[in-house]
């Protein structure tokens, strides 16, 4: 591991974590996903999906990344080199979720222009909708390209490369440590204001009276272990990327819990918010709670312009800060994400960091701007079920298999407890990581495939498994391809 890709501190390995967690996936995501699966009854799986699962794995990617100090694709070949293949699989799925990515983030941009003056007018929903999406439920939908959107998506993609061209430390470390604070102190703002707002205890009594009957649905599992996985980066590489970047005293299981800690307390925090301004446009409209938002992208887009509008003046410094730090949120997990194809392409063909940056950048800009069209609210709702429900549960699967038997995780404990100062692990976590969460994700993920098998539309699998044949195709053009060292198959354990 070279210097560019080591962090100045632990702080920083901690902030970029909350960084990747602390981001679009609880902004803009997690209140939807709450919102569509039953309110209050979503904390039952979500509550055990954190602390059968989340907790131990991100400690376990935490210690194997830490002991191969070298990139996800690197350390997995080092376990057993016939896996090679396997090994690519994961950072080009986590790319093409950074490409949808920065759609979103681009859409934000918009916003953030437009809170200047309240561009979105009185009807966010049918501005967002028709005037700045042009949306179209068809994937013929991409024919039609938004110059506005693309030129939004340019900028994102420009910020990305000049953070993170640069070593680790002066760009992703000095932004997490500027933007993750900031993050709390707007949203902490935000809520409390719409905490105040008439009728917001309205949308509070959809949130906490829950419809415990869903729970027999396989949807609201498979949307609680994605959503869980999606936000703290789980099955990602990311927690194992980063954790390959720290130093020699890092107290990894502590730094864990504060990841898992701040990550659902502010996702949490914004759901608040979210439902409080949805109980205020209950009020006003007559229109209950469950019939105002019809997708769940548009939340942030809607939810949030909504109450900006009622605010009077105050709302030109809310918004534009607001919609700001959103888009800080959303690069700071975008750079995260980026990370792990970018380390795996250094490593195994010896380009510098700025090399692999600037192609990975141009390269991820013009496939983006698949999605500045019409159809672009369309295909990232199907990448992220792609990406979330399908790809990541089966990496989660598949990763603890090899990191808790064929790496031996036993040999992780005695590491990782004499470093913390706070949870101790023990054979507790060896049945965690080695039995329940395989088992369990297992059961999760083939139950929800074969429910969206049978209920799914032609068009929605047929453009699932061509995402998953483009996935298999790159995967193994990057296995093919000679690395530049002979040592690609040779890494270093630090851990005995």
């Amino acid at each position: 591991m070279t210097k560019e890709n080591e962090w100045g501190s632990n702080i920083s390995f901690i902030l970029a974590m909350i960084g990747s967690s602390v981001g679009l996936g609880n902004i803009w995501r997690y209140p939807y996903i709450l919102y569509s699966n039953g309110g209050g009854a979503f904390y039952i799986p979500y509550l055990i999906a954190i602390l059968v699962l989340a907790i131990p794995v991100l400690v376990l990617e935490y210690g194997v990344g830490y002991n191969y100090k070298s990139s996800f694709t690197k350390a997995i070949i080092n376990i057993n080199p016939k896996l090679e293949y396997y090994a690519w699989i994961l950072p080009i799925v986590i790319f093409v979720m950074t490409i949808y990515y920065s759609t979103i983030i681009g859409w934000d941009g918009i916003y953030l222009i437009l809170s200047f003056f309240k561009g979105w007018g009185s009807d966010p929903n049918a501005f967002l909708t028709n005037s700045v999406l042009h949306s179209t439920n068809s994937v013929y939908g991409v024919l039609n390209f938004i110059p506005t959107i693309g030129i939004s998506m340019i900028v994102v993609w420009f910020i990305i490369w000049l953070v993170s061209h640069r070593n680790l430390e002066n760009g992703l470390g000095k932004i997490s440590k500027i933007f993750v604070p900031l993050l709390f102190v707007m949203m902490i703002l935000l809520v409390g204001v719409s905490l105040t707002l008439p009728g917001a205890s309205i949308g509070l009594a959809e949130l906490f009276n829950p419809n415990l009957s869903l729970l027999s649905h396989f949807d609201i599992w498979m949307a609680a272990f994605g959503q869980v996985f999606f936000s703290l980066s789980l099955g990602m590489g990311i927690g194992f990327t980063f954790s390959s970047y720290t130093k020699k005293d890092i107290d990894l299981v502590t730094s864990g819990l504060y990841v898992v800690i701040a990550n659902c307390a502010f996702e949490n925090f914004a759901a608040l918010g979210v439902f409080s301004i949805l109980g205020y446009m209950s009020l006003h409209s007559g229109t209950s709670v469950s019939n105002l938002v019809s997708q769940g992208s548009s939340l942030i887009f809607v939810a949030y312009p909504e109450v900006l509008n009622v605010l009077g003046n105050i709302a030109f410094i809310l918004g534009p800060l607001l919609f700001l730090t959103v888009y800080i949120a959303g690069i700071t997990s975008m750079l995260s994400s980026f990370e792990v194809f970018s380390c795996s392409i250094q490593d195994k063909f010896g380009f510098s960091r700025k090399r692999t940056t600037t192609i990975l950048c141009i390269v991820g800009g013009i496939l983006s701007m698949l999605y500045a069209s019409s159809a672009g609210e369309y295909m990232v709702a199907i990448t992220d079920l792609f990406v979330n429900n399908i790809a990541i549960l089966f990496s989660v699967v598949v990763e603890c298999l090899l990191f808790s038997w064929i790496f031996n995780s036993e040999r992780l404990i005695g590491f990782l407890n004499n470093r913390s100062n706070s949870l101790k692990i023990g054979k507790w976590w060896l049945i965690l990581v080695r039995y329940i969460v395989p088992v369990l994700i297992s059961v999760i993920w083939l139950g929800g495939v074969y429910e969206l098998a049978i209920t799914g539309s032609g068009e929605l699998l047929s453009l699932l498994i061509l995402l998953s044949i483009i996935v298999l195709i790159l995967a193994l053009i990057f296995t093919v391809l000679p690395p530049k060292f002979k040592n690609w198959f040779e890494t270093e354990e630090r851990i005995n």
